[in-house]
């Protein structure tokens, strides 16, 4: 069984933040496109194809229904252009959010990744999520900007070598 919690759309200033979809694999692929994104993302580049096969595996939701995998992609309202995605991975009763936000280069150095990640807190936040993690890449320091203006903080945590970074509601 799959998780059967969708990912609501919402909206920042700029921004409206859409659950993702398999159609929207072609633009993605363009906007994820550049080989300088995945230098602290790991990976390279993703055919239209193979984009779409994750998207589709994304969108059936976690196998574990216990899991819920919200995903996002960021349409910049002024341009209606895709410029990113943002994700949620929600555990412990809805109590826990592993969280992560990817702009493509050409979007990049305008505040969107800030302003989706701090959008997404605030959702998730919302409702009742009180533990927020996000894993940075130590030497991003825009990534960590962007943690810092969601309102997370470093810890000396590490994962896989990135950096922990939480958020942690008080009751």
């Amino acid at each position: 069984m799959r998780s059967s919690v969708p990912a609501e759309p919402f909206v920042t200033a700029r921004l409206d933040v859409l659950p993702l979809r398999v159609a929207h694999a072609a633009e993605m692929a363009v906007v994820l496109g550049d080989p300088a994104l995945h230098t602290f993302i790991g990976g390279a580049p993703s055919t239209p194809e193979v984009l779409r096969a994750r998207y589709e595996r994304l969108v059936a939701g976690s196998p574990d229904p216990s899991v819920a995998w919200w995903n996002w992609v960021l349409r910049v309202r002024d341009t209606g252009r895709l410029a990113g995605t943002v994700q949620a991975t929600v555990t412990g009763g809805g109590d826990h959010a592993e969280v992560a936000w990817v702009v493509g280069t050409a979007w990049q150095g305008r505040g969107l990744a800030s302003e989706a990640a701090a959008g997404l807190v605030g959702l998730l936040r919302e409702q009742g999520v009180r533990t927020i993690v996000a894993h940075v890449h130590p030497g991003h320091q825009a990534s960590a900007a962007v943690a810092r203006s969601a309102g997370l903080s470093a810890t000396p945590e590490r994962q896989d070598g990135e950096v922990r970074w939480r958020l942690t509601a008080t009751p």
